[in-house]
């Protein structure tokens, strides 16, 4: 694709890589048949091919309007496009780029600046995520049903392993698993205990940035991942020798740290290792004895659910379903594994309408086997999910912590 972006943008390190990624799609069109939302409007805007001529024309220095934002609002950021693409093209990275250009460019209104505002500020800070979910669980009976809904029932962690051993790995609590799937990291410890492996956290490590990062507020996000990056140098040094994730949406973030932060003269070669040390919980499992993870207790026919962030950001497709097969767990027959659920980070809340569409989609496709349950590897996922589902949902470590 030829561009000729303006001189505002070419002389930025964000316009020349956006301008390079731009270069590299062919207008083949193969990613409109893998577009969740391009397959629900049958509109080229709403789709990857024109999302990327929106871009390029914002970028030279067409007229931008509320259109066109609306446009590359309703992208999901699923990137499995990035997966159909045979030229390679980084769609995500444009969008980010794109995004928060314009977001400087173009005010929004104040109802949709204050919304995003709010998911900024609240989501990220554990505490207080934390504090508005509890009063929302409390008050749970008497919310309106749309409301009380989207409130998940207060779960409860079991304890973490006491043992410690000589082979370390490193956890992320994140922003929103603490509060509302305490459980998720504890049973992932107690299943690398088998296996002779201590987990830690670092109680310093935040938001992996992504909340901030995606809502355009690039230079929050990248503050959140320079924490991050202090709070696991320590332990780094020491020889902890992953930085396991147990939450997709996390690990996509953090494996694009060294990329993010290659400019940043203090934290590129820290950032760079940190990049190299991430990986998913799935991933990590599928090269240790999984004799020693044999499932105890039946939990009958599963439906595993691959995150976006895990298929086609990770590109860790099928390998959870390797882990659980080998555990011994009787999965189910699932469809349209590529297409997103809808939840999307904090789509759910900023596209309700064609977030819900999504959400029902992915529920047929994962029901289609009448399963006993569904499991999935994103809390965001695993949320919004279970607002609908018609069987249980969790993550699925917990079914090897049975």
């Amino acid at each position: 694709m030829q561009t000729n972006l303006v001189q505002q943008f070419a002389n930025t390190a964000e316009g020349q890589e956006a301008e390079s990624i731009l270069r590299a799609c062919v207008h083949c069109g193969f990613c409109t048949a893998t577009c969740p939302t391009y397959q629900e409007l049958n509109d080229e805007r709403d789709g990857p091919r024109g999302r990327i001529y929106l871009m390029k024309m914002f970028l030279e220095g067409a007229e931008v309007t509320e259109k066109t934002r609306e446009h590359l609002d309703r992208c999901l950021t699923c990137r499995s496009c990035e997966t159909t693409c045979p030229s390679g093209v980084q769609y995500g990275r444009l969008v980010d780029i794109s995004r928060g250009l314009m977001e400087k460019e173009m005010p929004r209104d104040p109802k949709d600046k204050w919304l995003r505002w709010t998911l900024a500020r609240v989501i990220p800070n554990r505490q207080l995520f934390g504090l508005f979910l509890r009063l929302g669980q409390i008050f749970r009976p008497v919310l309106p049903e749309k409301l009380r809904t989207k409130v998940p029932p207060r779960k409860q962690a079991n304890p973490w392993p006491a043992a410690s051993h000589s082979r370390i790995v490193l956890a992320l609590a994140g922003c929103v698993q603490p509060s509302a799937t305490p459980n998720t990291n504890a049973a992932a410890a107690r299943v690398l205990d088998r296996l002779g492996i201590t987990m830690v956290e670092a109680p310093e490590a935040g938001c992996c940035g992504a909340v901030n990062y995606h809502l355009s507020e690039h230079e929050k996000g990248l503050e959140r991942m320079r924490q991050n990056i202090d709070a696991w140098w320590p332990a780094i040094e020491a020889g902890a020798e992953a930085i396991v994730m147990t939450a997709s949406g996390c690990g996509a973030m953090v494996q694009d740290y060294g990329h993010l932060l290659k400019d940043d003269p203090v934290y590129a070669a820290k950032a760079q290792k940190v990049s190299e040390l991430c990986t998913d919980l799935g991933a990590f499992l599928l090269k240790q004895d999984l004799e020693l993870l044999k499932v105890r207790q039946n939990p009958g026919k599963v439906a595993f659910h691959c995150p976006c962030t895990l298929q086609h950001a990770m590109k860790q497709n099928g390998v959870v379903e390797q882990v659980l097969t080998r555990a011994g767990v009787n999965l189910a027959a699932t469809k349209d594994k590529h297409l997103c659920c809808g939840s999307a980070g904090t789509y759910s809340v900023t596209q309700p309408e064609m977030s819900q569409k999504l959400l029902g989609n992915k529920l047929k496709a994962l029901t289609i086997d009448n399963p006993d349950r569904i499991v999935t590897a994103n809390i965001g996922c695993q949320m919004h999910l279970e607002t609908r589902s018609p069987v249980p949902v969790q993550h699925w470590i917990e079914l090897l912590d049975q």
